[in-house]
């Protein structure tokens, strides 16, 4: 098992866009096989690359015994159907704060190897791939939050025992990279 240590709140890499993937190799289908490890062990339904510190469009899913990932993910919606409940984060552990997404999407990307894929999803899984998409963009749940939502937010994380506002964010080299503290892979 190939369990990393998942970036918290706070570390810039995870307010970063992410590169997209370029070379479909070994590297990255083991960093595919850490992030599966890394969220099956962590009991989440989705890990993004930017939360293991590497700077790439890659994000694995475990939703309704369907587990996978996707490469270079682009979205589309089919409708303007939306949903809202609890949405939580394995960078923002133990907090959950309602959150709208849309009902549908369709995701289209690539496999590890490169083969095209295209995922079409719905209710948990619609709200999975929009959350780790947003991910590789910079962005976190709690910035889609309404005002209010987000005060309240902001005011759970400061008072979570793993937060601490004193302390710089822990930069660790990911094993996915070629020296950048924030898994640039350059």
């Amino acid at each position: 098992m190939t369990v990393q240590p998942i970036r918290l709140f706070g570390d810039p890499v995870l307010r970063t866009p992410a590169d997209p993937v370029v070379d479909f190799d070994a590297e990255l289908r083991r960093l595919i096989a850490d992030l599966t490890d890394t969220m099956r062990d962590r009991g989440g339904a989705g890990l993004a690359a930017p939360q293991l510190g590497v700077g790439l469009r890659v994000f694995t899913f475990d939703v309704d015994d369907i587990v996978g990932h996707l490469v270079n993910p682009v979205l589309e919606f089919p409708d303007e159907e939306e949903q809202d409940g609890p949405e939580g984060c394995l960078s923002i552990p133990g907090l959950y704060f309602d959150t709208k997404r849309r009902q549908n999407v369709i995701a289209k990307g690539f496999t590890g190897h490169g083969d095209p894929l295209q995922i079409v999803g719905t209710g948990l899984m619609a709200r999975c791939v929009q959350h780790e998409t947003d991910h590789l963009d910079g962005v976190l749940f709690v910035d889609r939050l309404d005002p209010a939502g987000r005060k309240a937010a902001m005011k759970a994380i400061r008072q979570a025992e793993w937060y601490d506002p004193d302390a710089p964010p822990t930069v660790k080299l990911s094993p996915h990279t070629a020296g950048s503290p924030f898994g640039l892979g350059r």
